[in-house]
């Protein structure tokens, strides 16, 4: 099965990458998640230490473009098919890099791929 990881996960209820999280979960998406903090959001465990992650299919960002400058290298690392910059997170500098190394960069709102059924 497909797994996506939820990149700058927040613990917060009120974020939408919290939100994104309950939603994947729900729709029957294998789901990981990263962020500064560690916590369980809809069953899913947050991990702080990017090494733990593996055969990531899809990288949904939730990071603004100043701070995913640190995590470029990391992120090709993990080697996905795609990662997805949400509102917000638009980053051409990035996109191009990902591009560049044959990774799918998808500029739009995970929360509304999934209620449209094109996640």
């Amino acid at each position: 099965m497909d797994t996506t990881l939820v990149f700058g996960a927040s613990l917060k209820p009120n974020r939408y990458s919290n939100l994104v999280i309950h939603r994947l979960v729900g729709n029957g998406i294998k789901t990981e998640a990263f962020g500064l903090k560690s916590g369980v959001i809809g069953g899913v465990q947050v991990k702080t230490n990017i090494e733990e992650f593996q055969n990531i299919q899809t990288i949904t960002l939730y990071l603004n473009p100043h701070n995913q400058k640190g995590y470029y290298d990391t992120i090709i690392g993990l080697r996905p098919e795609r990662v997805i910059f949400n509102p917000g997170t638009e980053n051409p500098e990035f996109q191009n890099l990902l591009e560049s190394k044959g990774i799918e960069a998808q500029v739009a709102c995970t929360l509304v791929l999934l209620a449209t059924g094109q996640f």
